[in-house]
């Protein structure tokens, strides 16, 4: 069964909720794609098929981001807590990384997209972080949509590395204790350079952030859908993002009406 084969209808969008996308979409979508070895399961196929399907459909829903106007698309690929599932597993999802970023760096590069890897790096295999390094050198100077893969992330482990990182500072003698604000802590987190995100998906049907983007998501708006990643669309993507541009954010405010 391939990924079209289960993929929901495709969704109409007027031109003009395209219009509207394109003025109001969300900088930075973040998402966390949860539910391969589910739908594996489901379909009684061993759970990495489900890992290989929801590889293939990484690269539909980085092309439909930036038709559609983000700026930024961050993917959680391997939480801190993923290295306690089985070795095998883990050893497939090693393996499976490394081939994508191989097989797909050729396409990400004309695409104009710009890729960035952001979390505790040293317990991947060394291969894997080799080509990590290549595609993003390889992509530094694309100017398209910057694409954020978390990989062996965890939010706490990110903040914990900013507040050694200022701890350090201080120590040094280079910048007073007084002088640690908010800007400081994001100035030295992983997503350092990239506005924090607008809009969190999550699929699976899960309601929990699993250590995502702790900091930086203190006013996203989330959306929880209840497709399993392999299942969710371009379309289903559109429509959420339309979703988000027809919402008024407040951040603490009242409303202006």
């Amino acid at each position: 069964m391939t990924v079209s084969e289960v993929a929901s209808p495709a969704l109409t969008v007027p031109e003009t909720d395209f219009e509207m996308m394109n003025t109001r979409a969300p900088r930075h979508v973040a998402i966390i794609m949860d539910g391969n070895g589910r739908w594996a399961t489901e379909r009684g196929r061993p759970r990495s098929f489900g890992h290989h399907q929801g590889a293939e459909r990484v690269r539909e829903i980085v092309r439909r981001a930036g038709e559609i106007g983000v700026s930024v698309l961050t993917l959680f690929a391997f939480s801190t807590e993923n290295w306690n599932r089985p070795d095998y597993e883990v050893r497939v999802l090693m393996s499976l990384f490394r081939r994508y970023i191989l097989r797909e760096v050729d396409e990400i590069d004309r695409m104009g997209v710009r890729v960035r890897f952001i979390g505790e790096h040293s317990p991947l295999p060394r291969n894997l972080q080799r080509v990590m390094a290549m595609m993003e050198e390889r992509t530094a100077g694309n100017t398209g949509l910057t694409l954020q893969v978390a990989l062996s992330y965890g939010a706490r482990a990110e903040i914990a590395f900013a507040m050694r990182a200022l701890a350090a500072e201080v120590e040094a003698g280079r910048i007073s204790a007084d002088a640690i604000d908010e800007a400081a802590i994001s100035a030295r987190l992983w997503t350092s350079g990239v506005p924090d995100p607008d809009l969190v998906i999550r699929t699976s049907g899960e309601q929990r952030i699993s250590n995502f983007l702790l900091w930086q998501s203190a006013y996203a708006e989330y959306e929880f859908v209840d497709e399993c990643w392999p299942d969710f669309t371009p379309e289903r993507l559109t429509e959420l993002v339309a979703a988000y541009a027809g919402r008024e954010r407040r951040f603490g405010a009242v409303s202006a009406s």
